[in-house]
């Protein structure tokens, strides 16, 4: 695959029409995309879960407590108990790959010890699971209408509203949503 071809640090917008519970009204931030296929997470699907409620289920000490009430979101759904932070890339940790000179993400467990003591990186999101395409299935799915896709911005990640996202990852590319019918059709 063409590096110009790949689709990494891009967004995958679910297009209106797109009805896969997991993916509908979603944002999916590609971490990867190759000749062997890709991978994101989805960025706007918080789950009922808090950070701090994973800190204590992985048994961290706490002594920031202002990470406590973060979200942890549905990051899509493979693998569904891997999890990963996407991550401002002021610090590297075990397990991080910097994706783009803005985000970085980590699978690693010192990342999630250094939120619970406040050490952390300064922007970030966590999440449980993937999207993961095997090779040639995201093509085909782009070439179905699936997905708007686009440079992505990590102010979209870090400092949109979980609501905003959907919206905001077209409007980066001159797109409303509002104004896209969900009624498939062909001419």
């Amino acid at each position: 695959m063409a590096e110009d071809s790949s689709l990494t640090n891009h967004f995958l917008i679910a297009m209106p029409a797109l009805a896969d519970p997991n993916f509908s009204r979603t944002v999916t931030y590609v971490c990867e995309h190759s000749e062997d296929g890709a991978l994101g997470i989805v960025i706007n699907r918080p789950s009922d879960l808090r950070l701090g409620e994973l800190f204590e289920h992985m048994e961290m000490e706490v002594t920031a407590s202002d990470t406590m009430d973060h979200w942890v979101y549905m990051g899509g759904p493979v693998q569904r108990e891997r999890g990963f932070v996407l991550h401002s890339p002021e610090h590297t940790w075990e397990g991080s790959m910097p994706i783009s000179p803005d985000v970085s993400i980590t699978t690693s467990r010192d990342v999630l010890q250094a939120l619970a003591r406040g050490h952390g990186p300064s922007r970030f999101l966590v999440a449980l699971g993937y999207a993961g395409w095997a090779p040639g299935q995201l093509e085909e799915e782009m070439a179905n209408n699936a997905w708007l896709s686009g440079p992505a911005d990590a102010e979209v990640i870090f400092e949109r509203s979980d609501d905003e996202r959907w919206k905001a990852a077209a409007a980066l590319l001159g797109v409303d949503l509002s104004l896209i019918s969900s009624d498939a059709g062909h001419a």
